[in-house]
């Protein structure tokens, strides 16, 4: 249904507030399962902050603006749903750049383990990095291979979850001592210290040695999912996914209607009462459950009760479309090699540890750190034909250690500063500035946007740009935390929360919204 166009009916077994990709992977099972579903979407178009996005005037160029790689989405899901969706490998985990005696040189882990061996044993002069990160992260997959499949099921106890990971040091390394106690038992060079602490900080204000192991939390969400920790490129761009989620949902007998913004939700039983407005319009619908697809603290806003505790976003996402890929100063080394995976600028266990330090102050970082990725080196269908073939290419920048206090004075200038010194960090290990790669738009203007935590708050109504929605949470339960039985419970039988702010949420994944899912068919 288009915006504007009123809901066929005025009551259904469920109603389903917001149409990210969540609230789609609900609906589909739902209506797949027989249940009556309206879904009510804000704005004018499904997909929430997993889209594609022509973003740059007169460009044809589908970037996934907001969120953009793959880790957590079971297969499991793409298969109930039969979603026409795909992801794809990276061909390189990740290159980081620095300078050793004066030279540059850099990281390079991917391309078999003899080609990552040699570059650790050339980075640091021994094979003893490289061992310790082989027995590091193999003790990460065999987390993984325990917690991800239990993300789709009713919440282990935290004795459960224990018992089934099997293994007293790993446990004590990720879910009972700060993060940064075991990086350096492990691991002596800086730079690979660093690289493995950055999974700690995605969108997480936090450091190695936080006592409230918000770092370890984060750090395990990016190394279980699908049991490898892969972080995969999405076919087509973000918004593939999601078009496919809103198409079998709508496929399934799901009502979806855009422009329509809930304004409250009256709980109650056996039917909650759901207001909302469209255009000038406001109207009411009632379901048996309604699933809310949205942050912790608008759910709170929609049944008129006291917000929970915020958790600030704490990053800085940047979208560029090059002319061609940046020559670097490592000369050893290809830039379709090097940006093909996780490219880490400033990202070393000294220089994390800076920033946090400068940002938890109240300034910005003198030295951004920031990692890159090229999806169109993975992916180059986003791209339209005339661009592929005269080599353009994306570019995305995610910068850490930027809390939204930060922008809270002066948004468009803390942005500005903390974007140019990102760009010049970034600078510092190519062989020719950045800004000489970019393209233009139509308009003849560099074809390069940053978006702040205030940003993505006044965009997507994330809390203070928190990509997660809150603080995410260990997956087991917790009765301190009454996390309920699926996660995804609230105080009111008749409403369920089916957004990243659910227990194992986070991520674009479609875990809430099974989960929230299940959760009503187990009800019957």
């Amino acid at each position: 249904m288009s915006a504007h166009t009123a809901p066929a009916h005025d009551v259904y077994d469920v109603v389903i507030v917001g149409g990210g990709h969540n609230g789609l992977v609900a609906a589909a099972y739902l209506a797949r399962a027989g249940r009556s579903v309206l879904v009510l979407e804000r704005l004018g178009t499904t997909g929430g902050a997993a889209v594609s996005t022509r973003a740059f005037a007169g460009v044809d160029a589908r970037l996934s603006r907001y969120s953009y790689l793959v880790s957590l989405l079971p297969p499991k899901i793409v298969d109930d749903l039969g979603l026409r969706f795909a992801v794809r490998k990276r061909s390189v985990a990740s290159y980081t750049p620095t300078t050793r005696d004066g030279r540059p040189t850099g990281l390079f882990v991917g391309g078999g383990e003899e080609r990552t061996r040699a570059s650790f044993r050339a980075l640091t002069g021994s094979d003893a990095e490289y061992q310790a990160w082989q027995d590091f992260y193999a003790m990460t997959a065999r987390v993984g291979r325990a917690v991800f499949p239990t993300l789709t099921e009713p919440l282990p106890a935290r004795a459960e979850l224990r018992k089934l990971i099997g293994d007293d040091t790993a446990w004590q390394t990720l879910f009972e001592q700060p993060l940064g106690v075991a990086i350096e038992e492990r691991f002596r060079d800086d730079l690979v210290r660093g690289v493995v602490l950055t999974d700690a900080l995605i969108g997480t204000f936090s450091e190695a040695h936080d006592t409230s192991l918000a770092q370890n939390i984060c750090f395990l969400y990016h190394v279980i999912g699908g049991g490898t920790g892969d972080w995969d490129v999405p076919v087509g761009g973000m918004g593939a996914f999601t078009d496919a989620l809103a198409g079998a949902a709508r496929s399934a007998g799901a009502e979806i209607v855009t422009g329509h913004e809930a304004l409250g939700i009256e709980p109650d039983e056996p039917r909650s009462v759901v207001r909302y407005r469209s255009g000038d319009h406001e109207g009411t619908v009632a379901a048996r459950k309604v699933l809310v697809n949205a942050s912790p603290e608008a759910l709170a806003d929609l049944l008129g009760e006291p917000a929970p505790e915020r958790a600030e976003g704490a990053q800085i996402k940047v979208n560029m479309l090059l002319r061609r890929l940046p020559r670097l100063r490592d000369t050893s080394i290809d830039p379709r090699e090097a940006f093909a995976g996780t490219f880490h600028i400033a990202e070393g266990y000294g220089q994390l540890a800076t920033a946090y330090r400068e940002a938890a102050a109240g300034a910005l970082p003198s030295a951004p750190p920031s990692e890159i990725y090229c999806h169109s080196l993975t992916d180059p269908t986003i791209l339209g034909q005339e661009l592929a073939a005269r080599g353009y290419q994306t570019m995305t920048m995610f910068g850490l250690h930027a809390p939204a206090r930060l922008f809270a004075e002066d948004n468009e200038g803390a942005r500005d500063a903390l974007l140019a010194g990102a760009l010049e960090q970034l600078d510092a290990v190519l062989a020719e500035p950045i800004a000489d790669c970019l393209a233009l738009d139509e308009d003849g203007r560099p074809c390069i946007e940053a978006k702040s935590p205030l940003d993505l708050e006044k965009e997507l109504r994330l809390p203070r740009g928190n990509i997660f929605h809150r603080a995410l949470a260990y997956p087991f339960a917790d009765e301190e935390r009454a996390t309920g039985r699926w996660g995804v419970e609230t105080s009111h039988a008749g409403v369920l929360l089916c957004g990243a702010g659910a227990v194992r949420g986070g991520g674009v994944s479609g875990i809430p919204g099974h989960n929230a899912a299940m959760a009503v068919l187990e009800k019957g």
